[in-house]
């Protein structure tokens, strides 16, 4: 079922190639188009301008949005496993219980994005500029985030498990219910890092000086020490 109101720039349950958007685009003007419930699998969609658009429900299985400009764009339950989101600008963009996992994220800029509640399992997001971001209750399991920026963020419910994070900052941040669980950590940084809250299972020998200045529990540190094939004597 195909349904487009041309008076408010909104397609529902429409299957849309890159010639539709670009209609749609036309139709809205000035102002930002939404799509609900919408499929764009496969769709080349690289360099559009695409600003302040709203995507509600909508599936991106490898669709093609490389360049795209989607700044203040708002995404809420979207699919989009092996999406293109490469140098793509998502300034202030807002995606919340979406799934983009495996998705090409290199080079995007990302400043001030909010996820919540999303899953970017094995993404790559290598060299996007992630600053001020802001991410609650995130799976970025397998990502590739090294040198990402995480300095003075409260983080919670975020799930780095064996993502590469090498050369990370994550200096005064604040860990909340979170997890490094056999992470790549070389060169991170967690000067005055508040780990408490975070799960530093299967840390390496070589990756324990890394932890320098942070602040962790006596539990946790009993259990790095185990970790690590010391004990207490």
């Amino acid at each position: 079922m195909t349904s487009e109101n041309p008076a408010s720039a909104t397609a529902e349950d429409a299957v849309l190639t890159r010639v539709d958007v670009v209609r749609l685009a036309a139709t809205a003007g000035s102002a930002s188009a939404q799509l609900v419930g919408c499929t764009l699998d496969g769709a080349d969609l690289s360099g559009l301008d695409l600003t302040g658009w709203r995507f509600e429900r909508c599936s991106l299985r490898e669709a093609d949005l490389a360049g795209a400009r989607l700044d203040h764009s708002r995404w809420h339950s979207c699919r989009g496993a092996l999406a293109s989101f490469r140098a793509a600008d998502l300034t202030e963009a807002e995606f919340r219980a979406c799934d983009f996992n495996n998705a090409d994220l290199r080079g995007a800029r990302m400043t001030s994005v909010r996820l919540t509640g999303c899953k970017l399992t094995g993404a790559d997001l290598t060299e996007a500029r992630l600053f001020d971001l802001a991410c609650e209750e995130v799976l970025f399991a397998g990502a590739r985030l090294a040198g990402s920026v995480w300095r003075r963020q409260r983080l919670r419910r975020i799930d780095w498990g064996q993502a590469d994070l090498r050369k990370a900052d994550f200096r005064e941040a604040v860990f909340e219910d979170c997890s490094l669980r056999d992470a790549l950590l070389a060169g991170a940084r967690f000067d005055k890092a508040d780990l408490r809250g975070a799960d530093l299972g299967g840390l390496r020998l070589s990756d324990a000086a890394l932890f320098r200045g942070a602040t962790i529990s006596r539990d946790q540190a009993a259990l790095l020490m185990a970790e690590l094939g010391l004990r207490l004597g």
